[in-house]
């Protein structure tokens, strides 16, 4: 094998210039006619009209015909080596020789075939291999033309029509299909035939940029049959009647809402059963459970078909839907256009197995739940002990101009063999309607094909025209096979095109008249198949009669079942979210605090390392000084904080998983949850080694790719499995976040409210103003609080056996300024009974700072401890004073109220000063906004002014977001109103901070001077 792609490329260019002798022969590329399924050659014609078989010539004497000079030279000399001593040459060349020599002195048809017509033929073969797909009749409408590569012309290897009926005999060690060793002797005619059958017919294979032989030779095998592949009838009347329900239904939805948006398939019809048989062999290979990705076109046809979403509840949905019984703690929230909705069902297969399909809900934003759909698997995978990743699977479907021109599709395909976010292979299809909206291919795109980007993951990629209902079928169970094989991501490529507009109230021929014109007479697929078992007699017009009237009977039942349908109480998720509340629900405000023994004990673990374990003397005294700080029960940073909430909440069962940039180390050095053996690069994670027979995966911290919106779209999906799980993604920068956008402004802030789907991600954004640059300092704060959903002029119920305030919040925001309330927000999160998105703008100074710091006795749920107040142990929303202040001080002057790491130089500037008549409270959580904490406060100093200080500017920052809630918690109290809160901060600013440091530091001077004034 190493020897024929090396000198491929060397041999055809020779080809080229040593056969120009050849009269007819002219290089140059021929147009692929729609409907010719002819060779594509330029034979030379021989002058006699029976031309004698040419005889073997000595390399020598070949004018270089097949390689330059040199390797003729080479080729001969091996074959006189050979000839002399088999053993004297590779075991590839004495395979080749004694195959091609052999075989042509024992066979007496093949007794004129030479060495270099046997390379030849062998160049000949893999040309159709690597480039055939560009012969395929991919185009259902037969309008695009192709350039036929010369290299598909056996003219250029010198055969003549003279050739086409002797016979050959091909053979190649370790390869398999045309180049097996064990194939029979044929004539030139029948390899070119079924080479043409093969790989140009309405399939268009690329699997040689795959640079693993074994992988190519699986597919070899699978393509090159030495029969076509041919279903038996059975099988197609399944496939006929799977056809028929997909174009049905579309046909159905046309004729009763005539004037609806609803992304129909018409024009792609054999997804539906392509899918279905794609499912079918997947659940024969072991696969239990199938996540689904697609945008909106043929959502509908999947959710009705495929994932059998009751049809009766889509047709009450085009009827504008009815509102849900009421009951209990029913939440219904916003909703979505029914073109977005996903659902799950389990759904019996052909081999009488039993397949659990989820459709995941999702924006507009095409591709953008690329990523969510592999992490949900992911976490499938982990909470079925899937290990080898058999079990559970991701089918991704795309639009050829998205999966060419949306970059997340690469970000999503370039975590698939990463350890720690590998799946086991996704499936791609590609619903490929040749045009992207109005945007043409050639505008749209710079590859050949849409597909290409898959070719940097060595994915195999089947092109098939979608007009061959038997074709599609055929791919879709051979990705399945791939898939289950070799555990990795294939693509199906489904050439089709789009019957109507981008959606159905479009007109098309405004920007594609060609096409249109050609698809208004054109047959759809199922008219198509129905004419090809005709006329192979395999069915009957009665037949088909007695499939359509089925099919039409249930459309117009489910139909009339539609006008009297009422949801019933929305299933909030999978089993694993059972008994979790809504927001319609009283949840109870639990504890955090854990056992000081237990405390003691994991936190032993989270800071040894083993006795023989060489780490670098840095993190190794970085250890020490963690282990001081359990042991003496003081001083307790940022990361010790950090790993004991992770390691109280494995010892309870739960699973968590940290991921992002660097996360590892920690992008500040600070975290060091993975060290490294400074002499054999071994890894020790401690939080692995808490438990006896820890599963390894229990908790996961990864370095992810450079990604935010995929990976952040991955652990998205990841949270959304089960609610016993603690997932993070960490932004290198917070300011790095904006990269994903779209999972922020799309799933994590609306999705609970759009598609009634809960998630506990938290999301950890480093910020802060320390004098490193506008992209280096904010986190962009702001944006997150202006997506919160609150209202700013009512102060929602407070009391803590009613309060839902955050139940009925969108997410939570915070800005925290001690270890232990970070230890206490993040168990917070899996110690309640819903689950809501947390925001954490974590801190970069405060991971050292001298100030920032916990003692053990504020984790822990010990009576009288500092954490523990009247409820007990929890996280605390406002931190007051630490000024030891009654619960009246009218001798304060100003109440400064702030947020994150400012409240140290704060303090430090008072102390400075000596303003011991001002009093500072830290807001920790900023969304939802503590009101009641706020008016314990304003009562407390009941004389004080009342500022807001930031370090951001006044148009970024917390600043338009506590402003009205601030005033609105003051008005209640009769302290005034807006205009009476005072604002300390940076000016308005289009850029977050100033790139020079002398300026940074002389802003940051002034912000705490005037707070002290």
């Amino acid at each position: 094998m190493a020897w024929f792609r090396a000198v491929s490329s060397v041999a055809k260019l020779a080809i080229r210039r040593n056969l120009s002798n050849c009269g007819s022969y002219m290089a140059r590329r021929r147009v692929l006619p729609s409907q010719n399924r002819d060779f594509h050659t330029t034979l030379c014609k021989s002058k006699a009209q029976s031309a004698p078989i040419p005889r073997p010539v000595p390399l020598s004497r070949l004018n270089d015909s097949f390689l330059d000079g040199t390797s003729s030279v080479y080729l001969e000399g091996l074959q006189r080596d050979w000839e002399a001593d088999p053993n004297s040459v590779d075991e590839s060349w004495d395979n080749f020789f004694r195959n091609f020599v052999g075989q042509a002195s024992t066979s007496p048809g093949v007794s004129g075939q030479t060495i270099q017509e046997s390379m030849r033929l062998l160049l000949l073969v893999r040309a159709y291999q690597v480039s055939g797909h560009m012969k395929a009749q991919l185009d259902p409408l037969g309008l695009e033309e192709r350039d036929i590569p010369d290299d598909l012309d056996p003219a250029l290897y010198g055969f003549t029509d003279a050739d086409l009926d002797r016979e050959f005999f091909l053979g190649v060690w370790r390869m398999s299909g045309f180049l097996a060793e064990n194939r029979p002797v044929q004539t030139l005619r029948s390899i070119l035939t079924r080479l043409e059958q093969a790989y140009c017919g309405t399939i268009g294979y690329e699997y040689m940029h795959i640079a693993d032989r074994n992988r190519c030779n699986w597919l070899r095998d699978k393509i090159e049959t030495p029969t076509p592949m041919q279903y038996n009838r059975q099988r197609r009347e399944v496939i006929l009647d799977r056809l028929m329900w997909s174009t049905q239904f579309e046909n159905f939805l046309a004729t009763k809402w005539k004037a609806a948006k609803r992304f129909g398939l018409e024009g792609g019809e054999t997804l539906i059963p392509g899918m279905k048989e794609m499912f079918d062999r997947a659940a024969d290979l072991g696969v239990e459970s199938i996540v689904i990705g697609m945008p909106h076109r043929g959502r509908l046809n999947v959710l009705g078909n495929v994932v059998r979403k009751p049809l009766r509840q889509i047709f009450n949905e085009f009827s504008g839907g009815t509102k849900p019984v009421d009951e209990d703690g029913l939440y219904t929230g916003t909703g979505d256009v029914k073109y977005h909705l996903g659902t799950s069902y389990d759904r019996p297969t052909r081999g009488g197995k039993r397949l659990h399909l989820s459709l995941v809900a999702n924006p507009s934003h095409l591709e953008a739940v690329d990523p969510v759909v592999v992490g949900k698997t992911r976490a499938k995978q982990f909470y079925s002990n899937d290990v080898d990743r058999t079990k559970n699977m991701a089918v991704l479907i795309h639009g050829d101009g998205s999966f060419a021109g949306q970059g997340v599709v690469y970000e999503t395909l370039h975590l698939s063999a990463l350890p720690n976010y590998t799946t086991g292979g996704t499936i791609h299809i590609v619903v490929n309607n040749q045009v992207a909206f109005t945007t043409d291919p050639m505008s749209g795109r710079s590859s050949e094909y849409c597909t290409d980007v898959a070719k940097a993951l060595n994915a195999p990629i089947f092109h098939v025209n979608a007009d061959d209902m038997e074709a599609v079928a055929h791919v879709c169970e051979l990705a399945a096979e791939w898939r289950q094989t070799f555990h990795s991501d294939v693509v199906v490529d489904l050439v089709c095109y789009r019957r109507f507009g981008h959606n159905e109230m479009d007109e098309p021929s405004f920007t594609q008249p060609k096409m249109y014109k050609v698809i208004r007479n054109h047959p759809p697929a199922l008219t198509i198949y129905q004419n090809k078992l005709l006329e192979s007699a395999q069915v009957t017009k009665d037949d088909i009669e007695r499939i359509q009237n089925k099919v039409n009977s249930i459309l117009n039942e489910e139909l009339l079942a539609s006008k009297d349908y009422v949801p019933k109480k929305r299933d909030w998720l999978a089993s694993h979210w059972s008994g979790f509340k809504s927001p319609e629900q009283i949840s109870r405000i639990r504890n955090t605090g854990v056992k000081p023994e237990i405390l003691k004990t994991v936190g032993k673990s989270v800071t040894a390392l083993p006795e023989t374990f060489k780490a670098h003397k840095g993190v190794k005294k970085v250890y020490e000084q963690r282990a001081q700080m359990i042991e003496t029960g003081e001083g307790i940073d940022w990361a010790v904080a950090e790993a004991l909430a992770f390691a109280t909440l494995i010892v309870e069962g739960n699973h968590v998983r940290l991921s992002g940039q660097d996360v590892e180390r920690g992008t500040f050095s600070h975290r060091h949850s993975v060290v490294h053996d400074q002499e054999t690069g071994e890894k020790y994670c401690p939080l692995d080694n808490i438990m006896a027979d820890q599963d390894e995966e229990l908790f996961t911290v990864s370095n992810s790719s450079l990604s935010e919106f995929g990976v952040l779209g991955f652990e998205l999906g990841y949270s959304m499995e089960s609610p016993n799980s603690l997932v993070i993604w960490e932004a290198q920068f917070g300011d790095f976040s904006n990269g994903a956008q779209v999972i922020f402004d799309q799933f994590l802030s609306g999705g609970e409210s759009k598609w009634l789907r809960q998630t506990g991600l938290v999301v950890l954004l480093p910020h802060g103003y320390m004098g490193q640059g506008p992209e280096h300092s904010s986190a962009r704060l702001e944006r997150f609080l202006q997506m919160s959903d609150d209202n700013p002029f009512v102060i929602p119920e407070m009391d803590s056996t009613h309060r839902k305030q955050i139940q009925e919040c969108n997410w939570q925001v915070v800005n925290l300024t001690t270890p232990a309330n970070y230890f206490h927000v993040l168990r917070r999160q899996i110690h309640r009974e819903f689950r809501k998105p947390l925001i954490v703008m974590a801190p970069k100074n405060l991971l050292r700072h001298k100030d920032c710091k916990s003692n053990l006795s504020e984790f822990d749920d010990v009576q009288g401890h500092p954490g523990f107040d009247k409820q007990g142990t929890r996280f605390k929303r406002l931190i007051k004073d630490q000024n030891h202040h009654s619960d009246l001080e009218e001798g304060i002057r100003r109440l400064v109220l702030c947020s994150g790491k400012l409240y140290y130089e704060l303090d430090g500037e008072r102390r400075k000063v000596g303003a011991k008549d001002v009093a500072i409270c830290r807001v920790e959580q900023l969304c939802p906004f503590p009101y009641d904490l706020i008016q314990r406060e304003l009562k407390r100093y009941p004389n004080a002014e009342i500022v807001w200080c930031q370090e951001e500017p006044m148009n970024m920052g917390a600043y338009s977001y506590v402003a009205p809630r601030l005033s609105a918690a003051m008005k209640s109290l009769g302290r005034g109103t807006i205009d009476d809160v005072k604002y300390i901060g940076r000016d308005p600013s289009a850029a977050t901070a100033t790139g020079f440091s002398q300026v940074h530091d002389m802003e940051q001077n002034e912000i705490l001077q005037k707070a002290m004034q």
